[in-house]
């Protein structure tokens, strides 16, 4: 596996509670590659924007030191858990922050608008997110996210990601909408409905976010699901290189442990 090639990205399964269980946000891609047309999770690759020693003054809760440990990195771990946040903000337009006196901040009231004009103003690149932080003093609530997942792109696809997937509790008094112009659609849905929606083709997905719904199905809240994510080490998440061959003219992937005797519709990559 050559490492240069290999693009940081993190993708975010946002998740919240409901009555009779937990939901997480999907969201749909547009045609626009790569992923047109699929079912998602919120995310992109690292900015260096997200690598600014800076923003570490922001994050409650992380540093780059305990960050990087829980990814098994030297270095520049709080760089994903602030893409997390940036990308989330830009896409759905949820906020992982709180005002520095750990007052929530309310994005469905009178500061609506006022967000809705720093998302359009990242999103076109006239401000980073650390100016957002300076300006209205906030923190980014990093404890609300945690280390899902390990995925890398197989060899077969000319671009290449090594992403990081993460869990993230939805802060109260937000509600997503998705920009309009990479995400055409996004839902709220429970993890078991999502992938009967997969395996139907009303929802097309590719491996890993199949597994990573598969991850979610049998726990009942946020909560219990977070806990569990934020005691694991590093080892405990290995990176996931699905292998993969042709079959019936269609890619079919077998992933670690798979002795290539069986394959299914969530081996499928595209």
């Amino acid at each position: 596996m050559n490492k240069l090639s290999l693009i940081p990205a993190a993708t975010v399964l946002m998740i919240r509670d409901i009555d009779d269980g937990m939901e997480v946000l999907m969201v749909k891609r547009s045609k626009k590659p790569p992923f047109e047309n699929l079912f998602v999770f919120p995310g992109g690759k690292i900015d260096e924007a997200d690598k600014d020693i800076n923003i570490s003054n922001s994050c409650d809760g992380l540093n780059d030191q305990e960050a990087s440990k829980k990814l098994g990195l030297s270095h520049g771990g709080l760089s994903y858990w602030v893409a997390c946040v940036r990308e989330c903000f830009e896409e759905v337009g949820i906020l992982f922050a709180k005002k520095s006196n750990g007052e929530d901040l309310d994005l469905t009231g009178f500061e609506k608008e006022k967000y809705d004009n720093y998302r359009d103003r990242l999103i076109s690149n006239e401000i980073n997110l650390y100016d957002i932080c300076i300006k209205e003093d906030l923190k980014l609530t990093m404890l609300n996210i945690a280390p899902f997942s390990h995925w890398i792109t197989p060899n077969i696809e000319t671009k290449r990601f090594d992403t990081r997937f993460f869990i993230a509790h939805l802060p109260n008094n937000q509600i997503e909408k998705h920009d309009g112009t990479e995400l055409t659609h996004s839902v709220w849905i429970n993890p078991k409905e999502a992938l009967e929606k997969a395996f139907n083709g009303e929802m097309p997905m590719i491996m890993p976010t199949i597994k990573n719904l598969q991850k979610c199905e049998n726990y009942n809240s946020c909560a219990e699901l977070l806990k569990y994510q934020h005691q694991l080490s590093s080892s405990d998440i290995p990176p996931i290189l699905p292998k993969f061959f042709k079959k019936d003219g269609r890619w079919h992937g077998l992933l670690p442990g798979d002795d290539g005797t069986k394959t299914s519709k969530i081996h499928i990559w595209n």
